[in-house]
């Protein structure tokens, strides 16, 4: 049996997320009835971690085992085929037997964007604000956010995670034109809804309806109701995985953060 990495993206515009769902069509579920049809049996997919709904990813890493060696560059170009246009693989990896795309990642990096413009063409991946926010006051709230490892505040209520703490590693504001911004995070994993909550309360920040000692005092009392509200998911993307790179059994030189 050998086990691959599997490198994809969509546009989750029209998914019920990544994660099979019963009342509608997920990513990994399309994902599923390809390899199926491929290898001619069913398969489990394991994915680095669970988008929401209509949620996009630029790069996901997903794990399956297959019983035979398989030719990746012409697996990676059969899925294609089969896989509807919103889905796309850009690679597979084989990776050693207990190698797993969720457990083993050492970090994650999403990015959500607002516009301050209404542009039709962005309308599906950008979050429309209408008035323009502080965001160097948000970037110094984003700033507290190292200071802390518990976000039980930012956390969907009642996920069975055995612990809320996450390791943030990076968190600002950038500026990409004169109507358009991203909040860029890294941690070591994330929370149900974590991303869409912390920055729905920095947009507060930025409002003035919070100040920065407000912000530090939700993540201290650890209390959903007390954050802002969650932005929508059409303008967050999850865009990065990490993964040691001893699990990976050629070594071509290339980490898992690889520019598509």
């Amino acid at each position: 049996m050998q086990r691959y990495f599997i490198y994809l993206a969509y546009d989750g515009t029209a998914y019920h997320g990544w994660q099979i769902q019963p009342n509608g069509v997920s990513v990994q579920e399309c994902l599923l009835k390809a390899l199926a049809t491929l290898l001619r049996r069913e398969v489990e997919v394991v994915g680095a971690g669970r988008t929401d709904a209509g949620v996009h990813a630029s790069l996901m890493i997903a794990h399956f085992d297959s019983e035979v060696p398989l030719d990746t560059t012409f697996m990676a170009d059969k899925l294609n085929r089969l896989l509807p246009p919103d889905i796309s693989v850009y690679r597979l990896r084989p990776v050693v037997p207990e190698a797993h795309a969720r457990f083993d990642a050492t970090s994650r990096m999403y990015k959500y964007y607002v516009t301050t413009s209404k542009i039709p063409f962005d309308r599906q991946y950008r979050c429309r604000l209408f008035q323009v926010p502080d965001f160097e006051r948000m970037n110094e709230a984003a700033q507290t956010l190292f200071d802390y490892t518990d976000f039980t505040s930012f956390s969907k209520l009642h996920t069975d995670v055995k612990t809320n703490n996450c390791k943030i590693m990076h968190a600002a504001w950038t500026q990409i034109d004169e109507v358009t911004w991203v909040f860029t995070i890294r941690a070591d994993r994330f929370l149900r809804n974590m991303v869409r909550a912390i920055v729905g309360t920095l947009l507060e920040v930025g409002r003035g309806k919070l100040t920065v000692e407000d912000f530090r005092r939700i993540i201290e009392q650890k209390d959903r109701c007390r954050a802002g509200t969650s932005v929508p998911g059409n303008a967050l993307f999850l865009v990065d995985v990490t993964y040691p790179e001893e699990i990976f059994l050629m070594n071509n030189g290339q980490s898992s953060t690889i520019n598509y």
